[in-house]
């Protein structure tokens, strides 16, 4: 249908420069044209300055008078559902604290870039601002269970075990999603300045990110841990939109709004996941993978869930 190949085109246009980002990043990094040490700092800068940013123009700026609270709340329920499923994980053989880490963050986690890109191009100006509600609730309740997971399963032997609910509270991302989700409560606009400042920032980090996505994938880990990586994979590209699809059904939410919930639902986890695992102890290379394997996959599984909806 014409539809089905408007989704398939607009998924593709939204994901290859994605990739193509995530491969030049790789490539930097493999020809050591960028060293090591200046990715941590690169990485670093992203997850104080960058992130926080984008997150908070994107919630400052969402429409919440507007909001569906169904879409909302079937999306916030399915985030928890398929972290529970990623911490069942800490039950199986082979999966050290910072895997299952790892797992539940990209559980939770999800690109809101492609999300955007294919919610506008389907439905215009109603799938942009139902993208950017999904947004306001998907994001601070992804950086909520990831952080708190990440902390929780993270290894450290030296010193006693942080905890995870005050470093929330310290957490820049977190900070952001407050700050953001305050100013949109309170109906204030963002003056221009800050406005267009937050912007310029934002659209580093999503740049930043993905780089430091590719410079964290680790060709040969992929090999390595191919089952646990195409399994985990699997389970949140599949699972992440079933519950939502399930949940948004069960709350009576129908048409564009479904749409909307199961295309965010499918994209793959955030690259920022990458940059998190690093910094509070989650297995940095298997959070790679997962997105790199993810995104690959999310080509194929995108199209699919949707025409399977729409049918």
């Amino acid at each position: 249908s014409k539809t089905g190949s408007n989704l398939m085109s607009g998924f593709l246009y939204a994901l290859l420069p994605v990739i193509a980002i995530v491969t030049l990043g790789h490539v930097l990094s493999v020809r050591n044209w960028i060293p090591t040490d200046s990715w941590r700092a690169i990485e670093r800068l992203s997850y104080v300055v960058l992130f926080p940013a984008l997150i908070l123009r994107t919630l400052a700026n969402a429409p919440f008078e507007e909001a569906p609270w169904g879409l909302a709340a079937a999306l916030i329920f399915a985030q928890f559902a398929l972290g529970g499923i990623g911490w069942l994980a800490r039950f199986l053989p082979n999966m050290p604290g910072p895997a299952v880490g790892s797992v539940i963050q990209s559980n939770v986690r999800w690109n809101t870039m492609i999300g955007l890109s294919i919610g506008s191009l389907l439905f215009g100006e109603e799938g942009l601002a139902l993208v950017t509600i999904a947004a306001a609730v998907m994001i601070p309740t992804a950086n909520i269970l990831s952080v708190y997971a990440l902390i929780a399963h993270a290894d450290t032997p030296h010193g006693p075990k942080p905890n995870p609910f005050m470093a929330l509270f310290k957490n820049p991302i977190v900070i952001a999603c407050i700050g953001g989700l305050a100013l949109a409560g309170a109906s204030v606009t963002l003056p221009r300045l800050l406005d267009d400042s937050l912007r310029i920032l934002g659209d580093a980090a999503l740049a930043l990110g993905l780089l430091s996505a590719g410079a964290g994938v680790d060709l040969s880990a992929l090999k390595r841990a191919g089952s646990r990586t195409l399994t985990w994979s699997l389970v949140r590209l599949l699972g992440l939109p079933a519950f939502a699809v399930g949940f948004c059904l069960l709350l009576g939410v129908t048409g564009t709004p479904l749409v909307i919930a199961l295309i965010c639902a499918a994209t793959p986890t955030a690259t920022s996941s990458y940059i998190l695992a690093k910094e509070l102890g989650g297995d940095a290379a298997l959070s790679a993978n997962l997105i790199a394997v993810e995104t690959v996959l999310a080509m194929v599984t995108i199209p699919i869930l949707y025409l399977l909806l729409t049918l």
